[in-house]
């Protein structure tokens, strides 16, 4: 049994011990809010919604273990190409002008025959992250200029942040904190940061004055939700819109988890709490467990972070290091900003919990990011191995990126 184990599953076992308690821990928050997915969907039953939930989870699994299997340097290429095609498709989903499910479409394309919708914006965050490691990669001997700079690092961010930020203000937000965390952590020059930060500030004031005054302009853009938004979460008034409906929730089934957990599937607020199965299903979680499950929950994402710095630690390239950190950041990341909606520290911003949440496109693309995670890890040479290449090489370090 454990050959096969070491025959198939690839990489760091303790990641993969994670990976696979997070997506069997799943079922439970999921088949407990499906019956109000029920509700909001408007068809299948508990069951199909759990299976349905059970084939993305399966599908992800798969990706996975495919993935791990891959050389982690061809990510680097793919993701250089990735990037401008992701930039039409995100151009696509902008002018489609149209609702999927009462939800905005702009962040939606449809994959005909199967009823599947994927978000462009979710796998160019990925893609874009993946690029900026390669790019650092490239240019970490080189002299920097802003010729180097704007063709190859600032055109890029612009389109994939740009191009998101009309209809998903959060997720723009997010992924440009996550590059500028990536650069720094790769060791780009804080004043050419600096300047693309105040560059990409100026460019959003634009876009969100433009909005506001010429909003005929715009028919798709956000710019009202996200100020309504920020102006609920700093507001001390009581307010009575699905936001502030949603996090009144979230915050009482906290409350009665913290008071008295309420047991696997007896949750009150996951038949009022609107996104019960996916934005807030923290707050289901915390209802139904406790502040034990919410603990738990925690420091099983603190241990996949302590997992993933060990593993950019170990690995001996530099593209290897920030394609770990630009894959595993994002997952980290958007746990900590899920946990913090449903608490009430952050406004409301439609980040699901990852590995947990029931949907397609998010969970794939964590999945993806695991399995590339893995594929580093493969890679690990002892210091024996690396004298072996040193010489080999006539005492150079490798830096395999291809």
């Amino acid at each position: 049994m454990a050959s096969i184990i070491q025959k198939y599953f690839k990489g760091d076992k303790s990641l993969w011990s994670f990976i696979l308690i997070l997506a069997i821990f799943s079922f439970l928050p999921v088949y407990s809010a499906s019956s109000n997915l029920v509700y909001t969907v408007g068809t299948g039953t508990v069951l199909s919604h759990l299976m349905k939930h059970g084939g993305f989870l399966l599908i992800g699994l798969i990706i996975i273990f495919l993935v791990q299997r891959w050389d982690y340097r061809y990510f680097g290429i793919f993701a250089t190409g990735a990037v401008y095609i992701l930039a039409v498709l995100l151009v696509f989903t902008l002018v489609q002008g149209q609702t999927i499910g009462g939800a905005n479409a702009s962040r939606w394309i449809m994959i005909p025959g199967i009823g599947v919708g994927i978000q462009p914006s979710t796998i160019a965050s990925q893609a874009l992250l993946i690029y900026i490691a390669r790019f650092l990669t490239k240019n970490r001997d080189k002299e920097y200029n802003w010729k180097i700079v704007s063709l190859q690092l600032l055109l890029p961010m612009a389109l994939i942040i740009g191009l998101i930020f009309p209809s998903n203000g959060s997720t723009a937000l997010m992924l440009a904190i996550m590059s500028g965390v990536l650069l720094i952590i790769g060791g780009f020059p804080l004043k050419y940061l600096a300047v693309i930060s105040g560059i990409g500030a100026a460019a959003g004031g634009i876009f969100v004055w433009v909005a506001l005054t010429f909003s005929e302009l715009f028919s798709n853009n956000r710019v009202h939700t996200w100020i309504s938004r920020i102006q609920k979460f700093t507001s001390d008034e009581a307010q009575t819109t699905l936001e502030s409906y949603q996090v009144l929730h979230a915050k009482a089934a906290i409350a009665r988890g913290i008071a008295e957990m309420s047991g696997p599937g007896k949750s009150v607020f996951k038949q009022t709490l609107p996104q019960s199965s996916s934005d807030f299903i923290f707050a289901i979680i915390v209802e139904e467990y406790g502040a034990i499950g919410a603990i738990l929950l925690v420091f099983t994402f603190l241990l996949i972070l302590f997992r993933i710095c060990v593993i950019a630690s170990k690995i001996h390239t530099v593209f290897g290091t920030l394609l770990v950190f630009a894959v595993g950041i994002p997952i980290i990341f958007q746990a900590v900003i899920n946990m913090s909606v449903a608490v009430n520290l952050i406004p409301v911003t439609g980040q699901p919990l990852p590995m947990i949440s029931y949907g397609g496109t998010a969970m794939w693309m964590t999945c993806l990011s695991f399995g590339i995670i893995l594929s580093v890890s493969t890679q690990i040479k002892s210091n024996e191995e690396l004298e072996v290449e040193r010489k080999r090489f006539n005492g150079n370090d490798i830096e395999d990126i291809a």
